[in-house]
């Protein structure tokens, strides 16, 4: 899926809930990505993988500067910033078609305001043809904004969101001198926009975000809409009874396993915690940040110096909400790799299918580094030869042996898998676990980034969240407590084997989940 490339407004100190694939999903740059190029501390170029909560090879799009800040991610105070929102991975927003968008039914002609923000609105409806030449650039942005971004960038910016078509004006909804608020559209891909100039009439700040659908609210809907996502597709709609047992409300497939991407966390997680149950692990025991455990997509501790020591705790809550790959790695090597299959085979009726256990940098070397040799090579062996093939092979080949590739590779084959009944069970498992003494942190690792599903706290309390995506692979799990305390898991897997999901893959997947926590209300 592309990833949007949004222009993010100033003012504020506007956090988002994740910052991987959105998830899911981004994630900073670092060796494993050969074509990582930029921190979190410069505004251009930032890799990040193709959709929220990403665990594949990513693509190159823009990002707004941020900065790690203890436990969250905050973003800095920019008079301008470039941003990639990443659905799920960092607020529940992606493209959606006008069919299905605030307003789209309303559409009729709208007058431009005679205001300054007025006629900067006019100007950018008037755009026809890119690239915009810097003196035309420069006589419509302020200095504060291209100190920010280039006009290389926003031509990149403007080129990738008119690709559909060019952009029109549906409608406004807040107007003031210097700002306005306005439904947009570039071809069929409706857009929430919000436009600010400085006194001079320049523009300072310009954000495109993608609207919002409404949810399905029947049953039928939800798989007419999940139908629509990927040729192959999974789906749990369960409560859990008093003894943990997954109850299934709707369901498509659930006893299927699927290719996971970065949900595959939540079994490393459960492995953590049955270790710190059984005292050889503990949540303050320190872990060290090296070169060689250090791999790209989603996450920063990727980022982090080598030599860097960190607390179990930190790096596990960085692994579920900024679905670090890096911190993955960490917790892997620290339990050892028999012990999350050793979880697996606990929770999942398809154990086999992960042995052995990958970790990210192993399926990033198959994916990516001499394929498809390697990779077949490595199928060919019986599972007790491939754990060896890890040690002796994969893990020496080097990042720099790495390269991009947009298109699935092996994703039925090389990945992590489970069916939604699986997954349902570790959820419940999770569950269980955080009432055991000296677990309780489990409930602050799953809940701190909600995935922004846009489910009421007042009605659901408690919401855990894990997604994952490659290429061709987009998976999202929650479970949501409510306030009667029903606690309800929704499950939804998808693939496509063949090609990247469509551009509306996870506005669709994240309205289909919200749509079923509505129905089980």
């Amino acid at each position: 899926m592309r990833v949007l490339t949004i222009l993010a407004p100033r003012g504020g100190d506007s956090r988002h809930p994740r910052c991987d694939e959105a998830s899911s999903f981004g994630g900073t740059p670092v060796s494993r990505h050969p074509a990582a190029t930029a921190g979190w501390d410069s505004v251009g170029s930032l890799v990040v993988p193709d959709i929220t909560d990403p665990i594949g090879r990513p693509e190159t799009h823009m990002m707004a500067a941020a900065r790690r800040s203890g436990r969250r991610i905050r973003w800095k105070r920019w008079p301008v910033a470039v941003a990639s929102v990443l659905s799920l991975g960092l607020a529940a927003v992606a493209e959606t078609t006008l069919a299905g968008s605030p307003g789209a039914a309303a559409a009729t002609p709208v007058t431009v305001p005679s205001t300054p923000v007025g006629t900067q609105l006019q100007w950018l409806l008037s755009i026809t043809a890119l690239p915009l030449s810097t003196s035309e650039i420069s006589g419509h942005f302020d200095a504060s904004f291209l100190a920010q971004v280039s006009p290389t960038q926003l031509n990149a910016v403007l080129s990738t969101l008119s690709e559909t078509g060019s952009l029109k004006l549906l409608g406004l909804s807040h107007l003031a001198p210097t700002s306005l608020t306005a439904l947009v559209s570039f071809g069929t891909t409706a857009y929430d926009a919000t436009l600010g100039v400085d006194d001079s009439g320049l523009i300072d700040a310009l954000l495109f975000r993608p609207a919002i659908g409404a949810a399905p609210t029947t049953w039928k809907g939800i798989d007419r809409e999940l139908s629509a996502v990927a040729p192959g597709v999974s789906l749990l709609a369960a409560r859990l009874n008093p003894d943990g047992a997954c109850t299934a409300v709707h369901s498509i497939d659930p006893s299927t396993p699927r290719p996971l991407g970065s949900m595959f966390k939540l079994f490393v997680l459960g492995a953590l915690a049955n270790a710190i149950h059984a005292h050889t692990v503990s949540w303050s025991q320190e872990v060290t940040v090296t070169a060689a455990l250090k791999v790209g997509g989603s996450g920063t501790l990727q980022n982090a110096p080598d030599g860097t020591t960190l607390t179990v705790e930190q790096v596990a809550l960085d692994m579920i909400s900024q679905s670090d790959n890096t911190g993955a790695d960490l917790l892997i090597n620290l339990l050892g790799r028999a012990a999350v299959e050793d979880q697996v085979r606990k929770w999942s009726a398809h154990p086999a299918l992960d042995n052995p256990f990958l970790t990210v940098s192993e399926l990033f070397a198959l994916h990516y580094a001499h394929f498809p040799a390697m990779a077949a090579h490595y199928l060919a062996l019986k599972p007790k030869a491939r754990a060896a093939y890890l040690s002796s092979t994969v893990d020496k080949v080097p990042s720099s042996d790495e390269t991009s590739a947009t298109a699935p590779r092996d994703i039925n084959t090389i990945e992590w898998f489970a069916s939604p009944d699986d997954l349902c069970r570790a959820f419940s498992g999770l569950k269980a676990l955080q009432s055991e003494p000296g677990l309780g942190p489990l409930g602050t690792i799953l809940s701190t980034n909600n995935g922004g599903i846009g489910l009421s706290s007042a009605t659901w309390p408690t919401i855990w969240f894990k997604g994952g995506s490659e290429s061709g692979v987009l998976s999202l799990g929650f479970l949501a407590r409510d306030e009667q305390g029903h606690t309800d898991v929704v499950i939804a897997l998808t693939e496509n084997p063949s090609r990247p999901l469509g551009p509306s893959a996870t506005t669709q997947l994240v309205q289909v989940v919200g749509g079923a926590f509505g129905i089980l209300r």
